[in-house]
């Protein structure tokens, strides 16, 4: 396989062989056994026998070969700065409701990066196509079992899910998802749904065929089109209104009843926002069978809540004298949660004394108020609110962690943190995105 890239190693954990083997953060990773390593996936396969020869190239120039004997699956201790040393596999679709293609000019360019890498769907669970892997591809995903992977279906009508990516091998979904079936590679999937499009009786059509791989289908979200207000030139979406989003969560509900019967399993799930918008409570913690797709919204906000209520049982029942005067704090979040987070801080004010909670659900004037979301809420848009909802002299301002790049202190819009604290000139504190963390917050202002 011919392998162009390059494995620089990062890092190098102390006492580890590959420290006492004097290798050195900006060597460079060459071969394991003879073979090329484009990715961390070829380095811990290759790196998983008894006995290695690594090919490292130094930072000066010297090619050193490294015989080792270590135990079976002992790392060698190499940290490396991504994930792929062959850079990152590109969209080839063009999907009518592409997120990226609905954001406005002038962001970092990290932002209008279309990845869709089945090498990414594996270790971190990001979603895929299929319609960009080569034979080789699916060779190394059958050889290497690589399960679960996470795969935008969106829908099993083959013209359909064609004009919907816009890419005609996009066809080849229902083909595609029995040969993973039959090498054994499990699947988690999704279905962005779009008002008259994929919805209705394609997403009835939709779920019957995508049943028909259990048990390799470990799961499916249904989760609503997200717009923006920069569609200008593209293909006309809309969101959905309440009601329409409560016949999708009783659609979904009756094919999870099917699926329970038999089956055993769910198996489908509704988004969050489909319960929010449609103004229904969450289901319980155990409807989602140990919460397969969180990360793409299904059942958060459970998790949010109930970890919350426990965390806030816990303190409450600690019985501490709190502190010498009240506080006050203000939350802020998007539109969409902040009636559901107004009721829960307000169940724990009523237990304490001498704490004042206001909850804001800002509006999105960066991308548009249709985006009602927290995590897409601008630096701006959070200046723009507090100054128009007004904060109170000494009043403490917590944030979601979400809404800030990870690891970094930035917003969407390129706005730091520390510029937006000196624009309002306000106590600004980033509360960590969980239920727990921000019951903790609360309590430590009454502890203050």
């Amino acid at each position: 396989m011919k392998y162009r890239g390059k494995a620089i190693i990062k890092g190098v954990r102390p006492g580890s062989i590959a420290e006492n083997l004097g290798v050195e953060p900006g060597d460079e990773l060459i071969s394991i056994n003879g073979e090329p390593v484009q990715d961390i996936i070829a380095y811990r396969y290759l790196t998983a026998a008894e006995d290695i020869k690594v090919e490292i190239v130094k930072a000066d120039g010297r090619r050193l070969i490294l015989d080792i004997e270590k135990d079976y699956n002992e790392d060698l201790g190499l940290e490396f700065a991504g994930a792929t040393f062959d850079g990152l596999r590109r969209c080839q679709n063009k999907c009518l409701f592409c997120f990226v293609d609905q954001l406005p000019s002038g962001l970092r360019p990290s932002l209008y990066v279309k990845d869709d890498d089945y090498r990414y769907s594996f270790l971190t669970g990001s979603f895929i196509t299929l319609t960009n892997l080569k034979a080789e591809d699916w060779e190394r995903i059958c050889r290497l079992r690589l399960s679960p992977l996470y795969i935008s279906v969106h829908t099993t009508n083959p013209e359909l899910r064609a004009f919907i990516l816009r890419n005609k091998r996009a066809a080849r979904i229902l083909q595609q998802l029995r040969r993973l079936k039959e090498a054994g590679i499990e699947f988690h999937t999704q279905i962005v749904l779009c008002p008259g499009l994929n919805d209705g009786p394609e997403l009835d059509r939709t779920l019957k065929d995508l049943f028909s791989f259990f048990p390799a289908l470990r799961s499916i979200a249904v989760v609503p089109v997200g717009l923006t207000g920069h569609r200008e030139g593209l293909f006309p979406l809309r969101r959905f209104r309440p009601q329409e989003a409560l016949q999708v969560v009783e659609q979904v509900e009756r094919w999870q009843r099917r699926f329970k019967r038999l089956a055993g399993s769910r198996l489908v799930y509704a988004s969050d926002e489909f319960y929010l918008l449609a103004g229904l409570r969450l289901p319980p913690a155990r409807h989602y069978e140990g919460f397969p797709q969180e990360e793409n919204g299904v059942g958060l906000t459970r998790r949010f809540l109930d970890s919350f209520r426990r965390e806030a049982r816990r303190l409450l029942t600690r019985r501490e004298e709190p502190g010498n005067f009240s506080h006050s704090v203000l939350i802020v979040t998007g539109k969409l949660a902040a009636p559901l987070l107004k009721e829960l801080v307000d169940e724990f004010r009523s237990e304490v004394k001498d704490l004042e909670v206001r909850v804001v659900g800002l509006t999105n004037h960066f991308l548009g108020p249709e985006v009602t979301v927290a995590g897409l809420l601008s630096g701006e848009d959070i200046y723009r609110g507090l100054k128009e909802f007004g904060v109170k002299e000494g009043e403490t301002v917590f944030i979601p962690s979400v809404m800030l790049k990870k690891g970094e202190d930035i917003f969407l819009d390129g706005w730091s943190l520390a510029h937006l604290k000196e624009r309002l000139g306000v106590d600004l504190k980033v509360i960590p995105s969980c239920g727990r963390e921000l019951a903790r917050a609360l309590w430590g202002e009454v502890r203050r």
